[in-house]
């Protein structure tokens, strides 16, 4: 446990979640107290005065590092700013450590670099501000600039005003894997419910396709979960009813993830392609099998190979492959081993992710035992996915962070020329309104301020169908305000 006390409210989130970066195996408390007594342990005291903050890490009452710096009280992001640097280079210089991404603790990094660049600065400038303001290294500094340069190419047919984007949720899975904590549920448990969630979900299409009536659908994402647990027949049914609801003559992208192998049929695909769907996602997220039973998926390399062929043979022009560093046991010579497999494969577009330990996931409650067996991240290792990625002709197009992320990384999306996401870079820089139906998901108004507001679908499957009007109230609500 690592103690953090604060003589002045105000900063809790942004010092918790840099100490958090820090020492991500610890326990982190902050709270706010004038008086500071010494104890036992690390611990870091920050004190406000008028015009100065100081911050001290301590072990068992003794002073190892300390920084202060000027603050204006009234300007609080020029005071978090400067406060976050300070924190920072004490910690810093107190473990030896840099953090890649320096004092970014949110995650959009990359959303920085966009508005900069938006707002007229060059690509040196950018980077600059990235570097001295964040204290981001150079490397990230210079990945945030390239993505944002990449997003804003993609991004520049898209009306942001006009236009909006349709999420869908299927949160069926055929098992939970150990480093889930989406609205997934078991295949088995619900496959007699299905219909009835499908009626609650076309609830949901009715509202949008009244509520955005007029105007532009730009991107549909069927996600999950995993949306190919559904039958031929359902999910036959489930295109039907976006394609007779929506307009779909402005859409640009339309994406069904078919995440789980063990998920794929050649009746499920050949459903696809009579709806003209040509882009989906086969998720390995590793080509090894000891590490598949491990996360629990009820899959083998083998049967993503197969399932990979289908598709092509069938004649899918765009499959999306995720993979997953820092995965129990798994090191260097595990994760290349993954990329020269995928490499062989050749996918359009392949998503790194640092495996990111969330608070509901299983790998969460059980974690000191797969502690044991190593979650291992570097900067070797996500330098050496990128060099496979580059050798297979994919460049990076968009990158989003998490909490708790294996080795403070990133999850970056890599792609061929033509085949950069739409709908994820829309998502992460939050250019659009977002229409999210389904249980778990949550939609997203963007205002021409830039201000931005959410509301949520409950998770819980049963609760959701029971509560279908409720869900459809709170979107009406967050739509409808000011219009």
């Amino acid at each position: 446990m690592i103690e953090v006390t604060v003589s002045q409210a105000g900063f809790e989130y942004d010092i918790h979640s840099l100490v958090k970066a820090f020492f991500p195996g610890e326990e982190v408390s902050v709270r706010v107290q004038e008086d500071f007594t010494e104890a036992a342990g690390r611990r870091m005291k920050v004190v406000f005065t008028q015009e100065m903050v100081t911050a001290e890490v301590l072990e068992d009452g003794s002073t190892k590092e300390s920084r202060h710096c000027p603050i204006d009280p009234g300007n609080r992001k020029e005071t978090k700013t400067h406060l976050k640097q300070m924190i920072y280079r004490a910690l810093a210089a107190y473990t030896g450590q840099e953090l890649p991404w320096g004092t970014l603790t949110g995650i959009r990094p990359v959303k920085i670099a966009m508005q900069l660049l938006e707002d007229g600065k060059s690509n040196v400038e950018t980077a600059a501000y990235m570097r001295n303001v964040y204290l981001a290294s150079r490397e990230k500094a210079a990945l945030s600039v390239m993505i944002a340069n990449k997003e804003r190419h993609v991004l520049q047919g898209i009306d942001y005003k006009d236009g909006y984007s349709l999420y869908v949720g299927i949160p069926f899975c055929p098992s939970t894997c150990l480093y889930c904590s989406f609205a997934s549920y078991p295949l088995a448990r619900w496959e007699n419910r299905m219909d009835d969630y499908l009626e609650a979900l076309f609830q949901e299409f009715d509202y949008a396709a009244e509520q955005f009536g007029g105007r532009k659908l730009n991107t549909v994402y069927v996600g999950g979960g995993t949306p190919t647990t559904l039958s031929p027949e359902r999910l036959d049914r489930l295109l039907v009813r976006i394609r007779t609801k929506f307009d779909l003559s402005h859409v640009q992208e339309f994406t069904v993830e078919a995440g789980r192998p063990d998920s794929i049929t050649e009746e499920k695909l050949k459903v696809l392609l009579e709806h003209g769907i040509d882009r989906i996602s086969i998720n390995p997220q590793t080509m090894k099998d000891e590490t598949l039973r491990i996360i629990g998926r009820h899959h083998t390399v083998e049967q993503t190979k197969e399932a990979y062929a289908l598709a092509r043979r069938m004649g899918f022009s765009h499959i999306n492959m995720d993979l997953i560093v820092g995965l129990p046991g798994e090191g260097y010579e595990d994760v290349e081993h993954t990329m020269q497999e995928i490499a062989v494969l050749a996918p359009d577009s392949v998503t790194i992710h640092s495996l990111a330990i969330k608070r509901a996931a299983r790998l969460n409650l059980f974690r000191e035992k797969y502690e044991e067996m190593g979650l291992h991240n570097n900067m070797q290792i996500m330098d050496m996915t990128a060099g496979y990625c580059a050798q297979m002709g994919l460049f990076p197009y968009y990158l989003y962070r998490q909490k708790n992320m294996a080795g403070n990384f990133e999850n970056v999306g890599y792609a061929k020329a033509d085949r950069a996401g739409i709908y994820n870079i829309l998502m992460m820089e939050e250019k659009q309104d977002i229409v999210a139906c389904g249980a778990g998901t949550i939609s997203k108004r963007v205002y021409p301020d830039g201000r931005i507001e959410r509301c949520e679908n409950v998770k819980e499957v049963a609760q959701y169908m029971e509560r279908i009007h409720e869900m459809t109230e709170r979107k009406r609500k967050l739509f409808s305000q000011g219009i």
